[in-house]
């Protein structure tokens, strides 16, 4: 199982979902990602991700103006 960071910090949505899908395609399922926006869209945009990739949302926080995601990335 192999983790990745994905930095989306200040992008504007939807260059982060963007990003992270192109980063998918390269991982296998179970892998996890990573990811740190600073859009505050990227909370909605990333849950819907995560449900239409079937993709599951471990965890999501926010901090001094970053979001961050842990995707288990599915397949």
């Amino acid at each position: 199982m192999t983790r990745t960071l994905l930095d989306a910090t200040g992008l504007k949505c939807p260059i982060p979902v963007l990003k992270a899908r192109k980063a998918v395609k390269g991982m296998s399922g179970g892998d996890t990602l990573e990811i740190l926006a600073t859009d505050p869209g990227a909370a909605a945009d990333f849950e819907a991700f995560c449900k239409t990739g079937g993709h599951g949302l471990l965890d999501q926080s926010h901090d001094d103006g970053v979001y961050r995601f842990l995707i288990r990335i599915g397949g």
